[in-house]
């Protein structure tokens, strides 16, 4: 399909708008005292202690941890080592793979471009992606050389689809039914990151291939949407993916430290992944399907809306806020409001108390009975080498907590870091 010349006026001048000028003007986030902002700094201190517990019963090398409420930073700290083996002090502004926190970073990608009249939710992505047409569902595997069944999709996948993982895609490297796992491997698709010499474009046209677990919309499955929206977007922009984010994201809201690829001068700060052994933590390289080190390594091309980012807690807080902001930071527009609360409505439930927006796993009014989790509206995700975040609207408040460990036997810090924090809410 040829993109028509109307299409290519409208693409260009949506890259000269970019992002616009707020009537709105919240600061940049910046440091101020506990109390400042109705936070006990007592009640605080009991992250630390967390941290020091999981860190001395061998849970976790190190985390990094930052509180934030109303645009003020009031808690960041590190805790452990960022590498074992050299015995290197983790520091509040190193570099962590974020892995599927990358997710909400493309998807506010797309809704920035949604917003610029570019595409409607519902339209099929084989607009834009002509292989995705004419979709077909695996039926069942036929042998063990992985041939297989089809039937055609009752419908096309649609950009909403691909936001909220209904639209039958699957994730390779995770998949829970092993043939199916081997067929992404068979097929040579890059499931989110990679040392080697890959494009985004190439794998998303391999991905087209492949047949789909159900019917578009029929059920929630984690899966590589986003990495097809990542594509998307470069096809809509004309940049690179990982310009797109540069330009558009990145620089404005100042997040200096977040990359698909470390520049050099940085690499020293990227913080090692560990993995359990022998009562000892030691370096993971990966496994079969990925080096682990790419991020500082390898050929630096593949840029992976699914998963690829590195970045600090103090970055990532600062996306964060731009949402608690209602779309704006530092005087620019970034989204509407307007946008953000069609970004948060419910889209596709996915468990009793919470719901999947466009952007997020959201919290439902059942989510404040279970306890420690926030407010209705708390916003949240968190990554493969184990790191979480969460946004509780109603309250101001940010929480971040970053890990890089994989294979780890115990690790209670994920869900008691939100717990600790909203506990120490003191108006």
């Amino acid at each position: 399909m040829k993109v028509s010349l109307l299409f290519l006026g409208i693409v260009l001048t949506g890259q000269l708008a970019a992002q616009t000028p707020s009537g709105q003007n919240s600061p940049p986030l910046e440091v101020a005292s506990p109390a400042s902002v109705g936070i006990s700094p007592h009640r605080l201190d009991r992250i630390g202690a967390m941290a020091k517990s999981a860190i001395e019963n061998g849970d976790i090398p190190g985390l990094v941890a930052l509180v934030a409420r109303h645009g003020k930073i009031v808690y960041h700290k590190a805790f452990g080592l960022a590498d074992v083996a050299t015995g290197r002090t983790l520091k509040e502004d190193d570099i962590f793979r974020i892995a599927s926190q990358t997710k909400a970073v493309t998807a506010t990608a797309v809704m920035m471009l949604w917003e610029e009249g570019l595409f409607q939710l519902d339209d099929p992505i084989s607009k834009f992606i002509p292989e995705f047409g004419n979709p077909l569902v695996l039926v069942r595997f036929v042998d063990d050389d992985l041939n297989y069944t089809t039937v055609p999709a009752r419908s096309e996948i649609t950009i909403r689809q691909l936001l909220t993982h209904s639209s039958g895609l699957g994730y390779g490297f995770i998949e829970s039914e092993m043939r199916m796992k081997q067929l992404f491997q068979k097929a040579g698709i890059i499931d989110a990151w990679t040392a080697e010499e890959k494009i985004l474009a190439d794998n998303m046209r391999k991905l087209a291939e492949l047949p789909l677990h159900f019917h578009p919309g029929e059920r929630y499955k984690y899966s590589e949407g986003l990495d097809v929206l990542g594509y998307m977007i470069e096809i809509l922009s004309g940049m690179s993916f990982s310009e797109f984010l540069h330009t558009r994201l990145f620089q404005p809201l100042g997040m200096n430290d977040t990359y698909f690829y470390l520049p050099e001068e940085k690499a020293h700060r990227m913080v090692t992944v560990h993995r359990p052994e022998n009562g000892k933590w030691v370096k993971y390289t990966g496994n079969e399907y990925y080096d682990a080190d790419y991020p500082i390594k390898g050929a630096k091309t593949y840029y992976g809306g699914g998963g690829g980012l590195s970045s600090t807690a103090k970055d990532y807080a600062t996306f964060l806020q731009m949402y608690l902001n209602g779309g704006e930071l530092n005087g620019i527009r970034f989204l509407s409001r307007k946008t953000v609360e069609t970004i948060m409505g419910l889209q596709m439930e996915t468990a009793k108390h919470t719901h999947h927006g466009l952007v997020f796993g959201v919290l439902n009014d059942k989510a404040v009975a279970v306890g420690g989790l926030g407010s209705e509206g708390t916003f949240y995700w968190g990554g493969y080498f184990n790191s979480q975040y969460f946004a509780d609207p109603e309250e101001g408040i940010i929480g971040v907590i970053l890990k890089q460990t994989r294979n780890q036997k115990s690790d209670n810090t994920s869900w008691q870091f939100r717990q600790l924090v909203m506990q120490a809410v003191d108006d």
